[in-house]
């Protein structure tokens, strides 16, 4: 009998304690419940994807749009205006202007499309390497040349920056204004040189000095204001001798 009432006991505290087991119903609702929650994440995720690929795509389009258009003319109009106005008339050279409105032009459209393309390191490294390799071996450029030449790629990257255009015009107009202070013989006189080849050899001692540059003042017609000699040749009794002199 105290075994049976024990068993009775065990039963009863069992049947209080067992969770109960869920019917048909509820196993159909948490299944739905677990695919709607799965179905939501993975359209979250598919959303995600989407959005990161359009912004990527929006990144790689390069529109040309008016913006584009006003700027490279605000930039071809400043070249064209230090060459015409400053650098040909008082260099009187025509070698590299070429090379200076090229090397703008294409300056602008790199700088344009790299601000609106990503890229790789490496390749934006590569790409600035193939300009660091550029030399000009067939004959040299002077050191104003070379500065120039600066000038139009600084004009060309600024222009490509797409800034607004009352600060892309003060930026072109102060460097225009620069430019044709130093180099317009306007502050800063000009200095010309060339070599001559000179054949009073005793002319060329320290005492004759002011002799020898009023006798080259006289044959050639210069305003000379001092001199070099670079080489003296005895056996022919020249002397090669730099002159310096002022442009009129």
């Amino acid at each position: 009998m105290k075994i049976f009432k024990f068993f009775i006991v065990i039963a009863l505290f069992l049947a209080f304690n067992l969770p109960a087991k869920p019917s048909f119903a509820q196993e159909q609702t948490s299944e739905t419940q677990i695919n709607q929650n799965e179905n939501s994440e993975s359209e979250f995720l598919t959303t995600e994807t989407t959005k990161k690929s359009e912004k990527k795509k929006d990144k790689d389009i390069v529109e040309i749009n008016a913006k584009f258009f006003i700027s490279i003319a605000i930039d071809i109009a400043t070249v064209l205006i230090i060459i015409l106005l400053i650098y040909y008339p008082n260099n009187k050279k025509m070698d590299y202007i070429f090379t200076f409105i090229i090397f703008n032009l294409v300056i602008f459209l790199l700088t344009f499309v790299l601000n609106k393309v990503k890229i790789s390191m490496g390749a934006a490294f590569g790409l600035f390497a193939v300009f660091s390799m550029l030399r000009y071996r067939t004959e040299g450029i002077t050191m104003k040349d070379m500065t120039y030449l600066f000038i139009f790629i600084a004009v060309g990257l600024i222009g490509a920056i797409q800034l607004e255009y009352y600060t892309l015009a003060v930026m072109n107009g102060l460097i225009i204004l620069v430019t044709f202070i130093l180099d317009g013989n306007v502050i800063i006189r000009r200095e010309l040189s060339k070599n001559i080849q000179y054949e009073q050899i005793e002319m060329i001692k320290p005492e004759n000095h002011e002799k020898l540059i009023e006798d080259l003042k006289n044959r050639t017609g210069l305003d000379i204001h001092r001199i070099v000699i670079n080489k003296i040749d005895f056996l022919k009794d020249t002397a090669i001798i730099r002159i310096y002199f002022y442009e009129k």
